[in-house]
C-alpha cells in the first residue's frame, strides 16, 4: 500500500485551471481518471489526511503511485478527455456501466448500394442508421415483417442478394411482395434507396405523411373503381397501423426525448433509458455497475450521459434528456450535449405532468433491473456456494452458514416497534421460515433493547423445543432475563419452560402471524442457525450477543451489517470486517439484511395502519361490521354517536336495547380519538358532520 505522500505534487505545480487527472499504480497502469473545474482545489482533496477520505477514494490513492494531468481550456474540453480516457485505459475505480443484456437494434445500411433492413446487435457501425434498442429480436421482426408490405425494402444477406442476381431469379420475398426485388432489377437503386428513406423517415416517428399519402390513394382507387388496388392499400394502411400501435403513445405533444432513470444502493447502480421519438417509446436499454468510487447520483447520470452519447451525433442526441438528478456543475454536460446534437439540448429533471409519470415508471424498470441483477447472481449454485465459504473464511467460522438468520427492527418514531426474522438456507430464501414480532417488553425507541428482547425470545423458544423434544437434558442456569418479552422476568436456563411470550410473539389477529399450526400445535423454532445477522452495528451485535449469552447459546455466530459502508461487525471487536467491494459474500449478506428490512418495514406499515383506522365500536363485542356502519351513517359521525342516548342508539335498525347498552358503556369508557388533520394545511378536521367514508379515509391517513 503506498502512502500518498510520497508522490504528492507540490502545490506550486498544479495549476489552477480545467484539466483531466490519471492516477497510476506501481506498475504504470491508469487505475482512476478524473476531471476538474479547478486541477489545484481538485487534487489537494485527495492529499488529505486519509481518515478524512470516503473508504473507495482511500483505497484508490494507496494503490496509485503517481498522479499526472492534462490542461485545457474548457470544461467541455475536460467532459470529452474524461471520456476518451476512461474508454482508451478503462480505470478500474472508474464507473464502468456494462449492459445487462445485449440489446438489439433495427439498422438500415444506407452505406450500401441497395441499403437493407436487418437485426443489428454490438458496436454501431458507419453509413447505418440505427432505430431502438428494442428488448427483443422477435419484436424487431414482426415490426418489419409489418412495413415490408408497404416498404419493400431488401431484408436478404450479401450471399442471398448475389445468387439471386445470377440466376434472375428473386427470392420468396420477391414473388409475394415483401421486397422489391433490386437484385433482379425490377426497381432501379435510386428507387430502392427511396423506399429504403420512406422507411427510415416512418420508424423515425414521421408516420402522418405516409398514412395521409395511402388514404389519398386508396379513395383515388376507389373513386376510379380500382377496387383491388384499394383493397391492398387500405390494407397496407391497416398494417402501418398495427406497426405503430406496437409502440403506445407516451407523450401528447410527439416529443423527442430521452428518458434516464437510476435504482441503486450501497454497491451497485441500475440504469434505465426510455428512447422516445414522436411521443411513442421506440427503444429501451439498461445497464448495471459496480460503485467502485464514491460518487453522487449526479455523477452517476454524468457517467451515464458519457456513455450513451460519447459515440453518437446529430439526431441520436434527442432534443430533451430527463434525468432523476442534475450533474454538478451542469453546464459543461448541456453544453458538450449541444455540441453532439449539433443544436440545443434540455437537460433537465421532469417536474410535473406525463413527463414525471413516465419517469416513475422509468425508475421502476431501473428497480426491477436491479433486483433482477441481484437475484441471478444469487441464484446461481456455485455462486452461492462461494458466497458462503467467503463469509465462512472472513467470520472465521468453523463451517459455512448454511442456515442464516437475520433480525431487524422497524419503527416510526418509537411508536408501532416491530421485529422481523428472515431465514436463508444455503444462500436461498426460505419464506416458509419466516416470522415477525411485536416488541411487548417496553415502549418507545431501542434498537438495542429491541434486539435483546427479540433473540432472546426467539432462542428461548429454540431451548422449549429442544427440551420438548428431550434433546436438552442440562440442568437450568442461574440468571433472570431483564427484558421479558412480555415485560415478565423469565428463567433464562435451558429448561425454562413457561415462558409467557412463546404463544404471543406475534400479532394473534393475523393469521400469517401465527405460531400455531390449524391443529393446534405450535410451530417449531427447533432449528438453530449457524449464523445470525442483526441489521445494525456494534451496539445491536453486542445485545445480540448478550441476549445468547443469558441463554447459554455458545454455538451460533453472531454478526452486524451496517448499512452506512457495508461493514461487517463481530461481537468484543473494536474494528469491522470490511469484505472486498466485489466479494459474493458480501453480496449473500447484502441480501439477507435487505430482505429483514423489507419484511419488518412491510408488517410495521400494516399495523400502523390497522392502528390509524381502528375505532372504539371495534371492541364492542357482538357488533358486527354492518351494524357498525349503520350506526355512523345514522348518526353522522362517532362525536354525535358518543353524546347518543341508549334510546337513540335503540332507533338504528337491526340494534337492540341490549346492543345499545353495551355501546354506550363501550364509548363512554374508551377515549376520544385524536382529530384527523389535514396533512396538506396543518388543519384539524372536526369529525362533526363529516361521512363514515371521510372519517375512514381520514383516519387511514399516514400522520
Amino acid at each position: 500500500m503506498a502512502d500518498p505522500s510520497s508522490y504528492r505534487p507540490k502545490p506550486g505545480q498544479i495549476p489552477d485551471s480545467p484539466g483531466v487527472y490519471k492516477f497510476r499504480d506501481e506498475h504504470g497502469r491508469v487505475i482512476y481518471v478524473g476531471k476538474a473545474k479547478s486541477l489545484r482545489q481538485r487534487l489537494a482533496n485527495y492529499f488529505q489526511d486519509l481518515a478524512g477520505l470516503h473508504p473507495r477514494t482511500r483505497t484508490m490513492v494507496t494503490t496509485a503511485a503517481s498522479v499526472e494531468w492534462t490542461v485545457v481550456s474548457t470544461e467541455v474540453e475536460a467532459l470529452q478527455l474524461e471520456y476518451s480516457w476512461i474508454k482508451e485505459f478503462d480505470p478500474r475505480f472508474n464507473v464502468k456501466y456494462r449492459d445487462d443484456k445485449s440489446y438489439p437494434y433495427l439498422a438500415v445500411t444506407l452505406g450500401e448500394e441497395f441499403p437493407r433492413v436487418q437485426v443489428m446487435r454490438g458496436a454501431k457501425k458507419k453509413g447505418v442508421r440505427y432505430f431502438g434498442p428494442y428488448a427483443h429480436a422477435w419484436a424487431i421482426r414482426e415490426t418489419v415483417d409489418l412495413l415490408l408490405r408497404v416498404f419493400p425494402v431488401r431484408t436478404c444477406s450479401a450471399g442471398v442478394f448475389k445468387r439471386s442476381a445470377q440466376i434472375g431469379r428473386p427470392c420468396l420475398l420477391g414473388y409475394i411482395g415483401k421486397c422489391s426485388a433490386p437484385c433482379v432489377g425490377r426497381v432501379s437503386p435510386e428507387e430502392h434507396r427511396e423506399l429504403a428513406e420512406e422507411f427510415c423517415d416512418f420508424m423515425a416517428g414521421r408516420t402522418g405523411a405516409h398514412l395521409r399519402r395511402l388514404e389519398r390513394g386508396m379513395q383515388e382507387a376507389a373513386e376510379e373503381m380500382e377496387y383491388e388496388r384499394a383493397a391492398r392499400l387500405r390494407d397496407d394502411i391497416g398494417a402501418l397501423r398495427r406497426a405503430m400501435e406496437k409502440s403506445a403513445v407516451v407523450l401528447a405533444d410527439a416529443t423527442d426525448a430521452d428518458l434516464i432513470a437510476l435504482a441503486e444502493d450501497e454497491l451497485e447502480a441500475a440504469v434505465q433509458i426510455f428512447h422516445v421519438r414522436g411521443g411513442r417509446v421506440r427503444g429501451q436499454r439498461g445497464w448495471v455497475t459496480d460503485k467502485v468510487e464514491a460518487v453522487t447520483t449526479g455523477d452517476l447520470v454524468e457517467h451515464a450521459l458519457q456513455q450513451l452519447y460519447g459515440e453518437e451525433q446529430g439526431d441520436a442526441v434527442p432534443k430533451e434528456v430527463l434525468v432523476p438528478a442534475l450533474p454538478e456543475p451542469v453546464e459543461p454536460v448541456a453544453q458538450w450535449l449541444t455540441q453532439r446534437r449539433g443544436s440545443q439540448v434540455s437537460l433537465r429533471i421532469p417536474q410535473r405532468g406525463d413527463k414525471k409519470d413516465l419517469m416513475a415508471t422509468v425508475e421502476r424498470n431501473a428497480q426491477q433491473a436491479l433486483a433482477l441483477h441481484k437475484t441471478r447472481r444469487a441464484s446461481d449454485l456455485t455462486t452461492r456456494s462461494r458466497a458462503l465459504e467467503e463469509i465462512a473464511q472472513a467470520l472465521d467460522l468453523d463451517t459455512v452458514p448454511l442456515r442464516i438468520e437475520c433480525f431487524d427492527i422497524s419503527h416510526l418514531q418509537g411508536e408501532d416497534v416491530v421485529a422481523s426474522m428472515v431465514v436463508f438456507e444455503d444462500g436461498l430464501a426460505r419464506k416458509s421460515e419466516y416470522r415477525r414480532f411485536q416488541i411487548k417488553g417496553f415502549a418507545g425507541q431501542d434498537d438495542v433493547r429491541a434486539m435483546h428482547e427479540v433473540i432472546g425470545r426467539r432462542f428461548r423458544r429454540y431451548l422449549h423445543e429442544k427440551q420438548k423434544s428431550g434433546e436438552w437434558t442440562e440442568e437450568p442456569t442461574e440468571g433472570v432475563d431483564g427484558a421479558g418479552a412480555a415485560g415478565v422476568a423469565d428463567a433464562t436456563g435451558p429448561t425454562a419452560v413457561a415462558d409467557p411470550a412463546v404463544d404471543s410473539d406475534v400479532d394473534a389477529t393475523d393469521p400469517t402471524d401465527r405460531l400455531t399450526d390449524e391443529d393446534g400445535r405450535p410451530k417449531r423454532f427447533a432449528y438453530p442457525p449457524q449464523l445470525v445477522v442483526v441489521d445494525g452495528g456494534a451496539p445491536q451485535v453486542a445485545a445480540a450477543r448478550r441476549a445468547m449469552d443469558e441463554l447459554g447459546i455458545d454455538d451460533v455466530a453472531v454478526c452486524g451489517l451496517a448499512k452506512r459502508l457495508e461493514e461487517v461487525w463481530l461481537p468484543g471487536e473494536d474494528d469491522p470486517v470490511v469484505l472486498p467491494r466485489s466479494s459474493e459474500g458480501l453480496y449473500l449478506l447484502q441480501r439477507v439484511r435487505d430482505e429483514a428490512h423489507r419484511f419488518a418495514i412491510t408488517y410495521q406499515r400494516s399495523k400502523r395502519g390497522k392502528r390509524l383506522k381502528s375505532s372504539p365500536l371495534d371492541a364492542v363485542p357482538g357488533l358486527g361490521e354492518t351494524r357498525r356502519q349503520a350506526l355512523l351513517k345514522h348518526f353522522g359521525s362517532l362525536k354525535k354517536l358518543r353524546a347518543a342516548t341508549v334510546e337513540e342508539i335503540c332507533q338504528v335498525p337491526g340494534v337492540g336495547r341490549k346492543t345499545a347498552e353495551t355501546v354506550a358503556a363501550a364509548l363512554a369508557t374508551a377515549a376520544p380519538s385524536a382529530p384527523a388533520v389535514n396533512t396538506a394545511t396543518g388543519e384539524i378536521i372536526e369529525d362533526d358532520g363529516a361521512p363514515p367514508a371521510a372519517l375512514s379515509a381520514e383516519r387511514g391517513q399516514d400522520r
